[in-house]
């Protein structure tokens, strides 16, 4: 099937200056770790965008929590269908799951409270519904306590938004991807996402969604539009009023975009804007006021900067009326996100060690990784690290980890990347460009960039007389990024 390009335009027919694309740019490449890709929209045009090698156009960034979005939207078409009202409680919908005893709290629990995360809960339920040996997450989530009467009290609440994905499948009798792939993807052009989804095969909801990045612009736009595409309502438009206005008080967080009050699974956010957004720099950013939408994939250790690079150098230049065309600065502009990339590892091409430890076997102690990993992180003894060998050859190497799962090899360019799979930090495979270089006379790095994810890790490695002392550490993580040092020892 054939869809409509977004049409493109020049940034000064749609009111934008090509220098306040230009200073963004460079801000957040000077200022923030990192940008992966942007597609900036103005009356419905595409005026800029950009994607910093590895990452490209047509593969998919994984979401996080910006999935949770996707989710609300489910649940305002089940509405418009009138398979359910978001005052209606809970419960209702799991009848099998409910514990022994109903709570005066988990009864007064509506729809509304799971989509404005407002559920009373005292603690994010994710983590016991994860981890609910019979892998019924819906079950889990209704045993945990209800610390607070339903709508009085904002918790970030992952768990809220499975149990939406749970209700849609429920009544639909399909998966909230196929769901919202019949209704809104199709119309949208948006082909080839995945949802990762419960032991029960319920899609995760709160995470787990990967789209490319037009895919999130296109999205953007349809709010943008008031749920109208191509001249027809495919969302009601007092869904997305609803699902994108002020919902809950969330003023006790701490960063000013995180604190101006939560919608329907989607952040209000300073400026009259709204967006939705995950881990890591994941934003379908929404600004009615200004006729605009962005859309961004990262790998940040701080979200608020990149909201507070849009809030300095593209909101206060969008002008109501076009500008003069500037082709001086509007080609440097060009060129500049024509050659876009993250830099693959610098370093040193050679070290006169690297002829002893090239194709050298280092075993590691598995008891002692176990002893640290009890002390700073959880990992199953299929991720504890039994050996590693480096292999070098002129232009690159193949770096081995072998751990419970067998050998994981990948292969890297010298201070260039080169692309393969890898199962290193994870467990499926993953797109992975990887590159490598002597830091130092006895320390070789290799990067992997997954360019499916935010995930760039880099693995040191020092070596010295028959061992080496290797170290992970990644850019971005929900727990521990730099893992502590362990010591090989040759293999004879």
């Amino acid at each position: 099937m054939t869809y409509a390009e977004l049409p493109a335009s020049t940034p000064e027919a749609q009111g934008i200056p090509s220098h306040a694309i230009l200073d963004f740019v460079n801000a957040a490449e000077a200022d923030v770790d990192a940008l992966h890709s942007f597609i900036l929209l103005r009356h419905g045009h595409r005026v800029a965008q950009g994607w910093w090698a590895p990452y490209s156009p047509d593969i998919p960034h994984v979401l996080f929590s910006l999935s949770k979005s996707f989710t609300s939207t489910g649940i305002g078409l089940a509405v418009a269908d009138g398979l359910l009202s978001v005052d209606d409680p809970v419960i209702s919908f799991f009848p099998e799951d409910l514990p022994a005893e109903v709570s005066d709290n988990l009864a007064a629990m509506r729809v509304r409270h799971l989509l404005s995360m407002s559920t009373g809960h005292g603690e994010d339920t994710t983590n016991h519904m994860a981890t609910a040996p019979d892998g019924n997450w819906a079950r889990a989530f209704l045993a945990r306590p209800v610390d607070h009467a339903p709508g009085t009290h904002f918790l970030y609440n992952t768990g809220a938004s499975y149990m939406l994905s749970a209700i849609v499948q429920n009544l639909t009798g399909m998966t909230l991807l196929l769901y919202l792939t019949e209704r809104i993807f199709e119309p949208l052009g948006i082909e080839g996402a995945t949802w990762d989804s419960c032991p029960r095969g319920v899609n995760l909801g709160g995470f787990g969604l990967s789209l490319k990045t037009e895919d999130i612009a296109r999205f953007g736009q349809l709010y943008l539009q008031k749920g109208v595409w191509e001249g027809e309502q495919l969302l009601p438009e007092a869904w997305v009023a609803e699902a994108t206005s002020y919902q809950t008080d969330n003023s006790s967080m701490d960063n000013a975009d995180w604190s101006q009050g939560y919608g329907f699974q989607f952040w209000r956010c300073r400026h009259n804007a709204y967006r939705g957004d995950g881990a890591f720099g994941q934003y379908c950013l929404v600004m009615p006021d200004q006729d605009a939408v962005l859309s961004i994939t990262g790998g940040l250790g701080d979200m608020q900067a990149v909201l507070d690079l849009v809030w300095m150098h593209l909101l206060p230049v969008m002008a109501a009326e076009a500008l003069p065309e500037d082709e001086l600065t509007r080609s440097e502009l060009v060129s500049k996100l024509a050659s876009l990339a993250l830099p693959p590892l610098e370093g040193l091409s050679a070290s006169p060690v690297a002829s002893a430890i090239s194709g050298k076997t280092y075993a590691f102690d598995l008891d002692v990784q176990r002893t640290i990993a009890e002390r700073h992180f959880a990992s199953a003894d299929a991720q504890l690290l039994r050996s590693m060998s480096l292999a070098l050859d002129g232009d690159g190497g193949t770096l081995v980890i072998e751990d419970g799962r067998g050998p994981q090899k990948v292969a890297f360019g010298l201070r260039e990347w080169r692309f393969g799979t890898t199962l290193l930090d994870g467990d499926k495979p993953r797109k992975v460009a990887a590159s490598g270089a002597w830091i130092t006379e006895d320390t070789f790095a290799v990067k992997l960039c997954l360019y499916e994810t935010p995930f760039c890790p880099t693995i040191f490695c020092r070596f010295g007389d028959g061992h080496v002392i290797y170290q992970f550490r990644s850019n971005v993580g929900f727990g521990v990024l730099e893992r502590p040092e362990l010591v090989g020892k040759v293999m004879l």
